[in-house]
């Protein structure tokens, strides 16, 4: 009868053990921020993200889980450990390869939605309220980090809103950053032109990242399999 080979089994204990490690790390630290009010406050995290916060809990959650049954799985030969290992990362690369479909497709739909999003926002630039005014003063800082003014349209997002100190351009005279409005030079350049190109110039570490991650998983897959076969054969 054929044996387990060793070097397979321990290989796949240390992988699911790393695994698991990186899993704690980001649950322990997704819950650290949901929960401490001194970490929102020092990283500057409010409400508005708190779903991507949960996700990163939801995520940590299940690498967690993988690994845990990757790593007990090897080292205690159980074929229904790694079986559920192997579901579990192939119902993850299957999500993954579906939403990298969905975003191709809809690629369209997704910039319509991010313009109108930046709509709503112009929209919160012109109002008085506290909350439009807590908008506000964190695009301030931003303006001022990137060299940009307003959303969509530029100094003009801001309406009556507008005060001295606002899209204020350091240079002083007109060149390719700066513009003559209402009397002082400002920034010219939209502020969503900036996110816009943000975005495109990280797609790219995105998907690096996403193709690095189906390797892993696919190599995680062969692995466990075939750790499963010999187990099966033993």
């Amino acid at each position: 009868m054929a044996g387990v080979s060793s070097c397979m089994k321990y290989s796949m204990f240390i992988f699911n053990f790393l695994f698991w490690v990186c899993g704690s790390i980001i649950l322990g630290v997704s819950i650290w921020i949901r929960v401490s009010k001194d970490a929102q406050q020092e990283l500057e995290i409010d409400s508005s993200v708190f779903a991507g916060v949960d996700l990163l809990i939801a995520v940590g959650s299940i690498i967690m889980i993988l690994g845990f049954l990757g790593c007990c799985g090897a080292i205690k030969e159980s074929r229904c450990m790694l079986l559920l290992f192997f579901i579990g990362l192939l119902l993850i690369l299957i999500l993954q390869v579906t939403g990298g479909i969905l975003v191709a497709v809809y690629r369209s739909q997704i910039e319509t939605y991010l313009e109108k999003s930046l709509q709503e926002s112009v929209n919160s630039l012109r109002s008085s309220t506290e909350e439009s005014k807590v908008f506000q003063e964190k695009l301030q800082q931003f303006q001022t980090m990137n060299q940009c003014c307003g959303l969509l349209n530029g100094p003009s997002d801001w309406g009556k809103n507008i005060g001295n100190k606002i899209c204020e351009c350091e240079l002083k005279s007109s060149s390719d950053l700066c513009t003559y409005y209402q009397g002082r030079y400002v920034y010219k350049t939209p502020c969503g032109d900036v996110i816009i190109e943000y975005l495109k110039d990280h797609l790219l570490i995105i998907m690096g990242i996403a193709f690095g991650l189906a390797v892993i998983e696919i190599l995680g897959l062969g692995f466990s399999m075939s750790l499963y076969c010999q187990i099966r054969r033993k």
